[in-house]
């Protein structure tokens, strides 16, 4: 699009199914590179990225012609295979269904990158869970708890 000019920074945050710690040291930055591909092959800007064994955070620039809800679903699906066919974990790896996305911006892109990136440090002091329902209750979300906690839990 000629003279479209846009900044859309998105955090986006999704489990593991189940919850299952199945994403190893061993075979995280491999993922990572990969997921990172997926991103810059959408014409977004990967700006951070860190799998926890349960779960990942994505920060990224987006164009406002990328639907977020095909971005997350191909990505999703893409790594799902990625994972399966590296034979990570026994039986099937996927993505739990559904996911956040956070804006932010341009004067939070540091301290984004710098939270996505220290995940080990901050999830030795606080779960998954408060993390997310913080994120939730920052961004003044409102959601169904039965909803969150099958996320979640």
């Amino acid at each position: 699009m000629a003279n479209t000019f846009s900044q859309i920074y998105l955090q986006f945050v999704f489990a593991v199914k189940d919850r299952q710690s199945l994403i190893t040291k061993n075979n995280k930055e491999e993922l990572h590179q990969y997921i990172t591909a997926l991103v810059q092959s959408r014409r977004a800007k990967l700006l951070a990225i860190n799998c926890m064994p349960d779960h990942i955070h994505i920060f990224v620039g987006f164009k406002p012609t990328i639907l977020i809800s095909d971005f997350v679903k191909e990505i999703k699906v893409e790594s799902n295979e990625f994972v399966n066919s590296k034979n990570w974990v026994k039986g099937k790896f996927s993505w739990q269904e559904g996911y956040g996305v956070f804006s932010y911006s341009h004067s939070h892109i540091d301290a984004v990158v710098k939270y996505v990136l220290n995940q080990e440090k901050h999830h030795q002091k606080r779960t998954f869970k408060e993390e997310y329902l913080d994120l939730l209750n920052k961004f003044e979300i409102p959601f169904d708890e039965r909803y969150v906690f099958e996320f979640i839990d």
